[in-house]
């Protein structure tokens, strides 16, 4: 029997995940597929319910269901409660367990990169949604020093600065005003895109959530957005003289976290980096 994974979001059709985790399977000979399915928030409880009488052994989860979906699980482990937000579920006999892999996807995704001690650092961090949950909650078991979070809606931003200290971190909300995030900016040593904002096929690509001005050159500059590889956000890091990272890494180091829990082996993450990139440098020579 084919075993059926995939994932849920709205609107999934540009999701990268399909090709490195279908990479993954193909390359441990898995019989199995990896699909997408768009799910209007409408209809994520009935989607959800629908898991436990299907073949569907697991999923991932993006955005905007990654904290709507925790009512819907029988099971949310502790990080993911913590984080507030899901975006994997393991189908076991038809009881739906949830995890938030995005935490260590942004933790190895860094190491992946850059010697870097997060202990007692200040960091900021751009957007107050699902992702951005998964990576405060990882930044408070590295003993982070300080937590600028920075969000359109100011109520979310508070609603997380919260999570933050009762997780034991320091932690400020602010607005996106100009000055209020330069400030933030200039007194970081890691800063972190959370939003879309620069994403392909968006109405905000080639835009940044930061100008070369506001970006201390001693900083790092992580970005999520994975498409395009080099973001608006990133050119402007790097002009400021700033180390940067691209989300291709999170993606792939918290998608291969997900495998690991549906098949209870190791991931194949040179396999599935290697067919990430590739995808995303065909994307970026083909015309829109």
């Amino acid at each position: 029997m084919t075993i059926q994974l995939g994932i849920i979001g709205f609107p999934i059709g540009h999701s990268l995940s399909p090709v490195f985790q279908q990479a993954a399977l193909d390359h441990l000979k898995l019989a199995a597929t990896y699909s997408t399915w768009e799910i209007d928030p409408v209809n994520l409880h009935s989607f959800i319910d629908s898991l436990r009488s299907s073949d569907i052994q697991g999923i991932n989860v993006t955005v905007p269901h990654k904290e709507s979906v925790l009512p819907f699980l029988d099971h949310v482990d502790e990080w993911a409660r913590q984080a507030g937000a899901v975006n994997t579920i393991v189908n076991r006999c038809g009881e739906l367990f949830g995890y938030n892999t995005d935490g260590i996807g942004f933790i190895k995704g860094l190491r992946h990169s850059h010697s870097f001690d997060l202990q007692n650092k200040t960091v900021l961090i751009i957007g107050a949604g699902g992702s951005a949950r998964g990576v405060v909650r990882a930044l408070a078991n590295e003993s982070v020093g300080n937590i600028i979070i920075a969000n359109r809606t100011l109520s979310r931003a508070q609603s997380l600065s919260m999570l933050s200290m009762g997780l034991g971190v320091s932690a400020q909300a602010i607005s996106l005003d100009w000055q209020e995030l330069s400030q933030a900016a200039v007194q970081s040593e890691l800063i972190v895109n959370c939003t879309s904002v620069g994403m392909a096929h968006t109405a905000e690509f080639g835009s940044s959530p930061l100008l070369c001005q506001q970006i201390p050159p001693n900083s790092v500059v992580y970005d999520l957005v994975y498409n395009p590889i080099e973001t608006q956000m990133l050119r402007e890091a790097a002009r400021a003289g700033a180390a940067v990272i691209s989300g291709i890494k999170m993606l792939v180091y918290q998608g291969a976290a997900s495998f690991e829990l549906w098949f209870d082996k190791p991931a194949p993450v040179d396999v599935m980096l290697e067919s990430a990139d590739k995808a995303i440098q065909d994307m970026s020579e083909r015309p829109d």
